[in-house]
């Protein structure tokens, strides 16, 4: 089974909490990295991203960074998962 994309966020930022809720209503499984007060985890979202600001999604390789719920429904759309 292949890894599943990996979802960057904060606790308290209100756009990483409608993500989380959309992916769960969707019923989009991610592993969800909390990267406050986690440097090794902040790490490796600016190494992907290049910048700090959650919420960021690893795609299975493909980066989609600083979004709201408005870029990440196309950018499933276009994955074929919702």
């Amino acid at each position: 089974m292949p890894e599943l994309p990996i979802l960057y966020i904060k606790p308290g930022c209100p756009w990483c909490e409608d993500v989380v809720t959309f992916l769960k209503k969707k019923k989009v499984a991610v592993k969800v990295s909390v990267v406050s007060g986690n440097p090794a985890a902040m790490k490796e979202m600016v190494e992907l991203s290049g910048q700090t600001k959650a919420p960021t999604m690893d795609w299975h390789g493909e980066v989609l960074a600083d979004f709201g719920v408005e870029e990440l429904r196309p950018f499933l759309e276009e994955k074929g998962v919702i």
